[in-house]
């Protein structure tokens, strides 16, 4: 018998060494990686396990995590066996009468007994509804009342059964409307008695409405195993969505200096459920939610198609290509600081020289060191990231063709070294707001072009020059000669340096001929047809330019040129 009872102690004292201890440990946010669209939490938390097998509980967590980015590290002299993220829900407290004050049940009591009675006082009256409206039904499908039988070949007969229903009908509905008003007004009593009830039985819980109701609680749970008591660190990092970062820029220009002042500011939201409380930020160009995979090309096949009416419609709407050879179409298809102690002024410092810039080889972070408290609201908070000089050159630009009025442009170049995205930018111009514009630095262009607003003090005139103009028939061609005359003053007290765009047509018709006969030389781009001048204009001085070209084609066709 001893044996026995030494064998079983032995079992349940080994089943106990392997279970698994469950400890709860306090956890806040260390730092947070705000990406374009979600956002990396960075949580850190103390441990203290036995030896054996610990699970560590992490509470806190936001609803709005991703499980499959869960990332957790340890100090200590433990093994991390597993890692989850799970939902928690406590058993619910109930709220028992015997809790309630004396008086309080008394009123339960005799309120549940009221019920009881008032039930059966609306049972009774329905019972009498019933038989009511079933005598109703009767009367109503009655044969002499309906017309049928004998009683339609009798006018006594007829008048009997109609006085008959007549006075019937207006005594039951009588005693219906009697038993349906008195039966609303005990529906209605039993109401409130029910209302009352609810509130007297809640009373337990309307006492504490200051209390929040518990759970659930969103967890990460780490498994340790330690061979010895031991004490460490938890690092535990996932990403969450409902967050993110909006850019937005402040460039403000001074022609005096010949600089541009570039703001870089990322306005920073989120609503995950969990308040950032003094946390440090990291604003990421990256979007964890982007396609990551490459591309791939598949074989385009082209082959000989029969024409018919499905393929024309697809080749009007441009779904591929088809070239006519012979009675054959051909059909392509494929897939497609530090404050000073004395006492005196200083300058405020921004919160850029707090950011460190990272870059990565797909994107770049930048690591504030301030700490910023932003609530799980939704509301933008702003975030300066960058502030920069940079070196602009100041050139006017007219298009007297579609506009007479010249405006200042600064051109700004190298800003892929300040690792941008496409974003509105808000323009200043020597203190002045002027507007609004859209900066994409992933275009292929390296400069920024970024116009200033018109000077009322440069004039640009355009003439049809009319007696230049000429057309004659030439064998079974017709030309057309066209002239024109731009005019441009400086009427400011400095020089300028402006640039005049305008241009000539273009054609891929082979039948249709084109010539520049006069561009005062200006650079002409052949593929697009546009023509620029660039030049120095002294003040007061003035500058005219010609451009005359001529069109050639075939004398029985029209051809258009707006």
């Amino acid at each position: 018998m001893k044996k026995i009872l030494v064998i079983s102690c032995a079992i349940l004292y080994g089943l106990t060494a392997h279970a698994e201890d469950e400890k709860i440990v306090k956890s806040s946010i260390s730092s947070v990686t705000v990406y374009s669209q979600g956002a990396q939490i960075f949580r850190k938390a103390t441990y203290t396990v036995s030896k054996g097998v610990t699970e560590v509980i992490i509470e806190g967590v936001s609803p709005r995590i991703d499980p499959k980015s869960l990332q957790v590290k340890a100090t200590g002299d433990v093994i991390i066996l597993d890692s989850k993220y799970s939902i928690f829900y406590p058993e619910p407290e109930e709220v028992k009468l015997e809790g309630l004050p004396l008086k309080i049940r008394r009123s339960i009591a005799l309120l549940e007994d009221s019920l009881e009675n008032i039930n059966f006082d609306i049972q009774m009256l329905q019972d009498e509804i019933d038989v009511l409206v079933a005598t109703k039904n009767i009367l109503k499908n009655n044969g002499a009342i309906r017309g049928q039988g004998k009683v339609n070949d009798s006018i006594a007969l007829l008048k009997e059964a109609v006085e008959y229903y007549t006075a019937k009908m207006m005594e039951v509905n009588r005693k219906l409307l009697v038993l349906n008003r008195s039966k609303a007004g005990k529906d209605e009593i039993k109401a409130g008695m029910n209302k009352r009830l609810t509130e007297l039985k809640n009373f337990q819980s309307n006492a504490n409405l200051n209390q929040k109701p518990k759970g659930p609680f969103h967890r990460i749970t780490v498994t340790l195993k330690a061979n010895t008591t031991v004490s460490g660190k938890l690092d535990v990092s996932y990403l969450v969505s409902n967050a993110g970062w909006v850019p937005m820029y402040d460039l403000r220009s001074e022609l005096s200096n010949g600089k541009v002042n570039l703001n870089y500011k990322a306005q920073v939201y989120q609503n995950t459920g969990v308040d950032w409380d003094d946390v440090r930020l990291n604003i990421s160009t990256n979007n964890p939610y982007q396609n990551k995979t490459k591309p791939t090309l598949h074989p385009w096949y082209v082959d000989y198609y029969v024409n018919n009416y499905r393929m024309q419609e697809q080749n009007k709407a441009g779904r591929g290509g088809i070239k006519k050879d012979g009675y054959n179409e051909l059909y392509n298809s494929g897939n497609a600081g530090s404050v000073a102690m004395e006492e005196v002024e200083v300058d405020a410092q921004f919160s850029d020289q707090f950011v460190e810039v990272i870059d990565h080889m797909i994107s770049a972070e930048f690591r504030i060191d301030l700490p910023y408290s932003i609530k799980s609201n939704g509301e933008q908070h702003m975030v300066l990231v960058k502030n920069a000089d940079l070196d602009a050159d100041y050139k006017y630009y007219t298009v007297p063709k579609i506009d007479r009025a010249v405006y200042l442009v600064a051109q700004i170049s190298k800003l892929d070294e300040l690792q941008l995205v496409p974003a509105k930018a808000n323009i200043f111009f020597d203190g002045s707001y002027i507007g609004e514009t859209y900066l994409d630095p992933t275009t292929m262009d390296d400069t920024l072009h970024l116009s200033l607003g018109k000077d009322p003090n440069i004039i640009v005139k355009r003439t049809l020059l009319e007696k230049e103009c000429k057309e004659k028939i030439v064998g079974t061609k017709k030309e057309q000669t066209y002239a024109y005359a731009i005019e441009v003053k400086n009427l400011k007290s400095t020089s300028i340096d402006i640039v005049v765009q305008d241009q000539i047509p273009v054609t891929t018709n082979p039948d249709i001929e084109i010539e520049s006969l006069e561009t005062s030389k200006g650079e002409i781009n052949k593929r697009t047809g546009v023509i620029e001048w660039e030049f120095t204009l002294r003040s007061k001085a003035e500058k005219e330019i010609l451009l005359t070209y001529k069109v050639k084609h075939d004398k029985e066709q029209t051809v258009y040129i707006n």
